[in-house]
């Protein structure tokens, strides 16, 4: 079984490109806001919730979305320890979202220390539902997954073939399927995890 999102594109890019950005830090570590920005585009572009983004949802423009990517920002603004937890980026989309009128949209933490199974089981349902899934990775053991350390991106689709089940991320204006059991074992103690959204 395969699902993919329906995920906008800005020109031939899938998505936005944190690189855009022009402010040094929010290039440096933007991907929180970044991610929040992309979920914007999607609930509104998909469910109707036309006030979190300020633009034309249907013609998004490289320059609406660094425009919109400072927007975010002081609500996910860079640090240099990062957005290190699921919690930061709750309460700083959360607290974007209440200015913006919207209360309807829950976001629950799931920890990268729950069970890979109960980790697939939650993917499946939410992408099944339509609604993309911010994913925040720590360190990571394996070299492959080098561009995704201490680094927030969304998760836009899975695919379950017999015992594989791998997972379509969207990042820097590309797309890449992973194989999820070793995107979710990272091989440290201290583990990033997903961020739920109910609507």
């Amino acid at each position: 079984m395969k699902k993919e999102l329906d995920y906008y594109k800005i020109g031939n890019s899938f998505g936005g490109n944190q690189d855009w950005f022009q402010v040094p830090m929010m290039k440096l570590g933007g991907c929180a806001a970044a991610t929040a920005c992309d979920s914007c585009i999607s609930f509104s572009k998909y469910f109707g919730k036309e006030e979190l983004y300020p633009y034309d949802v249907n013609h998004i423009s490289k320059k609406d979305y660094v425009n919109f990517s400072q927007v975010m920002r002081p609500y996910l603004k860079p640090r240099w320890t990062g957005i290190d937890s699921l919690h930061i980026y709750i309460d700083g989309f959360g607290t974007y979202m209440e200015d913006h009128g919207i209360k309807n949209i829950k976001m629950t933490p799931f920890s990268g220390n729950e069970a890979v199974g109960d980790a697939k089981r939650i993917i499946k349902k939410k992408i099944n539902q339509g609604i993309l899934i911010p994913s925040l990775t720590l360190k990571h053991k394996e070299p492959k997954f080098k561009d995704y350390v201490w680094h927030w991106y969304p998760i836009v689709g899975y695919e379950e073939l017999h015992d594989r089940f791998r997972v379509k991320v969207a990042n820097y204006s590309e797309w890449e399927w992973f194989d999820f059991e070793q995107l979710w074992d990272t091989g440290y103690m201290r583990k990033g995890g997903l961020v739920l959204y109910d609507l």
